[in-house]
């Protein structure tokens, strides 16, 4: 990170690289939560030079008041941010000011007595079955090079098939669903949890031809799936072949490399699956996590049921 950037006191610029590194090394936060809150951290910095007439410093945020923090959210309501987006930022500005809190630096019951932005109630939106098939079919891709088409379905497949997020599936190794009897995966999720995941045949024939076509070695130490020139493959080129895929099978803007995650979630529910053994499969810390696919199976039968009734 690039201290020039962040407009704070040397001070206060110290204890928040400290207070990100605790939440990589010891709290265990995903990368992307981790880049988020330094973010939303950087943000608030900014807001409190114009705030306070000056780069802050520890003894300047102390004794930060509500009307403080109200001030920010405003201000980034303004900018046109929602209310996830509001409420994330909170989070992290808590979670800085109660580890300053810790060490005797500052007050932080203001942030504490603040009130999150009311989330919106949304569901997830699930690809159908059929649109799903066809995403992560390999006659589906529209990449020119074949093993690039092998890769690209291959990843799908998993974010379907299994139910990974884009990041666990780009995390697997060489090693990974290599030797012929291998059907589980050993996933390392968020929070650096871990689950075992079944692999369905139709996800083993995929890696299995995309290791056929692959051009690079893939070593049993180093990244499963690999970019155009042999290093890691980057989640914005699948997000950005699967924009390209949702363009050519006229898809909604929804159907994201997520959403596939939430097919897999939903059709299992609607198939019968357990609630329970795919919160499990997910890798949710909490069943009510998951519980929202059932908010969305339900939609979609009213759906069908007001489309197809005589007397809806």
């Amino acid at each position: 990170m690039q201290e020039f950037l962040i407009p704070a006191k040397p001070d206060l610029q110290a204890a928040r690289e400290t207070w990100l590194k605790m939440l990589a090394r010891e709290r265990r936060l995903s990368p992307e939560t981790v880049e988020a809150y330094e973010r939303d951290t950087r943000q608030f910095l900014h807001f409190l030079t114009g705030h306070c007439g000056g780069s802050p410093g520890i003894s300047d945020i102390a004794d930060l008041r509500p009307a403080d923090l109200r001030g920010f959210l405003a201000a980034r309501r303004a900018g046109g941010a929602g209310a996830r987006t509001l409420g994330r930022g909170l989070a992290g500005i808590r979670s800085l000011l109660r580890f300053l809190e810790r060490r005797g630096l500052v007050n932080a019951a203001g942030a504490a007595a603040l009130r999150a932005p009311r989330q919106p109630k949304s569901l997830p939106k699930p690809l159908t079955a059929s649109d799903a098939k066809h995403v992560v079919s390999v006659e589906g891709q529209l990449a020119e090079e074949p093993w690039i088409a092998a890769r690209n379905a291959a990843v799908l497949t998993l974010l379907y098939g299994s139910g990974l997020r884009i990041s666990e599936a780009l995390g697997l190794s060489g090693a990974d669903l290599s030797a012929p009897g291998d059907t589980v995966l050993r996933v390392t999720g968020k929070g650096g949890k871990t689950r075992l995941v079944p692999v369905l045949p139709v996800a083993l024939r995929a890696i299995a031809e995309y290791r056929r076509l692959c051009p690079w070695h893939l070593d049993p130490k180093g990244l499963l799936f690999r970019g155009t020139r042999g290093g890691p493959l980057n989640p914005a080129i699948v997000q950005r072949d699967m924009a390209k895929l949702r363009s050519a099978l006229n898809l909604p803007d929804t159907a994201t490399p997520h959403a596939l995650r939430h097919s897999f979630a939903t059709h299992l529910l609607g198939r019968g699956g357990d609630l329970r053994t795919i919160q499990e499969l997910l890798g949710h810390a909490s069943l009510s996590t998951t519980q929202i696919y059932t908010g969305v199976d339900t939609a979609r039968l009213l759906e069908i049921y007001e489309a197809s009734h005589p007397r809806a």
